[in-house]
C-alpha cells in the first residue's frame, strides 16, 4: 500500500491489544491512551486490534527535544499502526487527538478507513485557546497544582463536580496532578498551534463526531462545526457529558462507535 507521505521509523511507545480489523487510538493533550480510553480497551479488543501510540513526552515515549508538529505526529502515529502490522485503520481520536486523526486522513487517505472524533476541534475555540494558555503559563511558574486545579474545572462537567466535598475534590486534584505527563505543556502548545479546517473538505471516508454538551474545555460548538465541516459526517450528542467522559457517558459512547463501526463496510469495520 502507497501513501502519499513517507513514514518515519516509529518513536513512539505503543499499546497494542487484541485482535481483528485495527482501530488507531489518538489521545488528548494532557493524557494518554489509558488516561483516554482506559475504560473501554477490554470491550474494543474484543473484536478489533488496538493501536494506542503515546504523544512525546506521555506513556513511554521520551519527551519531545522540540516543539510538536502535527504533521509529523501524524506520521508517527501511522507508522506505529504499520510497525504494529496493521495496513488499514479506523482512526479514533480524542480532543487533540481529533485533530491529529484528520490530519492522518489526509496525509495517508489510503490507509484510514473511518474516523470517530470525540470532544474533537479543527481549531482552537477561545475557551480553549485560553486554557492553553494558562497551562503553559502556570506551568512555566511551577504551579502544577493550579494546572491540576484548572484541569478538573475543564474537564469535569458542573454535573459531575456538584456533589463532591473538599477533601474529596483535593484527593481529585492530587491524583489529576500525579497523572500529568511530562509532556503537558508540549501537548497544549500544539493545541494552541492546531487548524486543520482546510482538512475537511478533503475527508471522504465515514465520520462519527461525538460531542460531549456539557463540555467545558472544548466548547460543545467546536464539535459541531466539525461536524459541518465534513460532508457526511454523522453528529451524536452525549447530553450533560464532561470533557473527560465518566464511566456512564464513556457506556453511551460505546454503544454509539460500535453501532458505526458496524455500519462500515466489512473491510473498514
Amino acid at each position: 500500500m502507497t501513501t502519499g507521505h513517507a513514514l518515519p521509523a516509529p518513536r513512539l511507545a505503543a499499546l497494542v491489544q487484541g485482535s481483528g480489523p485495527a482501530l488507531l487510538l489518538a489521545h488528548g493533550a494532557g493524557g494518554g491512551i489509558h488516561g483516554n480510553f482506559g475504560l473501554v480497551l477490554d470491550d474494543l479488543a474484543r473484536d478489533h486490534t488496538l493501536v494506542g501510540p503515546h504523544y512525546p513526552g506521555a506513556g513511554g515515549t521520551a519527551v519531545a527535544e522540540k516543539p510538536l508538529e502535527l504533521d509529523d505526529l501524524a506520521d508517527q502515529l501511522v507508522a506505529s499502526a504499520v510497525a504494529a502490522g496493521q495496513e488499514s485503520f479506523t482512526v479514533l481520536g480524542e480532543s487533540l487527538g481529533s485533530a491529529v486523526a484528520v490530519r492522518v486522513a489526509t496525509r495517508h487517505p489510503e490507509r484510514v478507513t473511518a474516523l470517530v472524533l470525540t470532544a474533537g476541534f479543527a481549531v482552537a475555540d477561545p475557551v480553549l485557546a485560553l486554557a492553553a494558555r494558562l497551562i503553559k503559563s502556570l506551568a512555566a511558574a511551577d504551579r502544577w497544582d493550579d494546572v491540576a486545579r484548572l484541569a478538573c474545572l475543564s474537564c469535569m462537567s458542573a454535573r459531575d463536580l456538584a456533589d463532591i466535598g473538599r477533601a474529596e475534590l483535593d484527593t481529585l486534584v492530587t491524583g489529576t496532578r500525579a497523572a500529568m505527563p511530562p509532556g503537558t505543556v508540549d501537548h497544549f502548545d500544539l493545541v494552541s498551534r492546531v487548524d486543520v479546517r482546510p482538512d475537511l473538505a478533503h475527508l471522504s471516508v465515514p465520520v462519527l463526531v461525538v460531542a460531549p454538551t456539557g463540555d467545558r474545555l472544548v466548547l460543545p460548538d467546536s464539535s459541531f462545526r466539525l461536524a459541518a465541516g465534513i460532508t457526511g459526517a454523522e453528529l451524536v450528542e452525549l447530553p450533560g457529558a464532561a470533557h473527560v467522559l465518566n464511566e456512564a457517558d464513556r457506556a453511551a459512547w460505546l454503544g454509539h462507535v460500535r453501532a458505526f463501526l458496524r455500519r462500515l463496510p466489512p473491510r473498514a469495520a
